[in-house]
């Protein structure tokens, strides 16, 4: 199932959205296959009915490991957006870490030779946020996950800088206050306004001798 995006932020885009390997999952597929094994040779050499009650028992425990631990595997989530790493887990109970791409400080991968080979390991993120360093395991192809992130921080980074860069050329594009009006203007506004009988001539020559004397 994939991750829910209404849980993204406004003009966020989903970058990776990845389960566990599926090796996570291989102990309980084994056990299962080996109780599967016990109980059709329970059936098919008529062992006693102990041994038949045990293998059913074995293989509805093991079946029931086996889809949990699936169950678990689909549940699980490790997400890269353009803003952040998210980790969610949990089927009824929920635990997730956020961390944001401008707090991380270092990206480290683990993968020993078997783990190479079948395409998996651990991740460490070490990063300014309150979880300091978190750990990872079982992410599918982790250099590569480890190249994303970093791509993404840096795609980051430059779209801020396009938001201050954008902000300031808006400033200085911004056009200039117009200057107040000249003295000769407003004693041709005031005498338009005595004129058309707004002000009176005694009005008029009043203001007319201040604005003479500021000049």
């Amino acid at each position: 199932m994939p991750y829910p995006v209404e849980n993204l932020h406004s003009n966020e885009e989903m970058v990776l959205d990845l389960h566990p390997h599926w090796w996570t999952i291989t102990p309980s597929m084994l056990t299962l296959a080996l109780a599967l094994v016990f109980g059709i040779c329970a059936l098919a050499f008529d062992w006693v009915d102990a041994a038949k009650w045990l293998a059913a028992v074995a293989v509805i425990g093991t079946l029931a490991w086996f889809l949990l631990r699936l169950l678990q595997l689909r549940t699980t989530h490790f997400v890269l957006t353009t803003d952040r790493v998210i980790y969610r887990s949990g089927i009824l109970a929920k635990r997730g870490v956020e961390i944001p791409l401008d707090s991380v400080n270092a990206i480290h991968f683990g993968q020993k030779v078997w783990e190479r080979v079948l395409g998996l390991g651990d991740l460490k993120v070490d990063s300014a946020s309150i979880e300091g360093v978190s750990e990872f395991e079982n992410i599918r192809k982790p250099n590569r996950v480890q190249n994303e992130i970093y791509l993404q921080m840096e795609s980051n980074e430059n779209r801020k800088f396009d938001r201050v860069s954008q902000g300031i050329n808006t400033q200085m594009a911004a056009p200039a206050p117009a200057p107040p009006p000249s003295i000769t203007e407003q004693i041709e506004k005031l005498s338009e306004l005595r004129d058309r009988g707004v002000v009176s001539e005694e009005e008029f020559q009043a203001k007319k001798a201040e604005l003479l004397q500021r000049m």
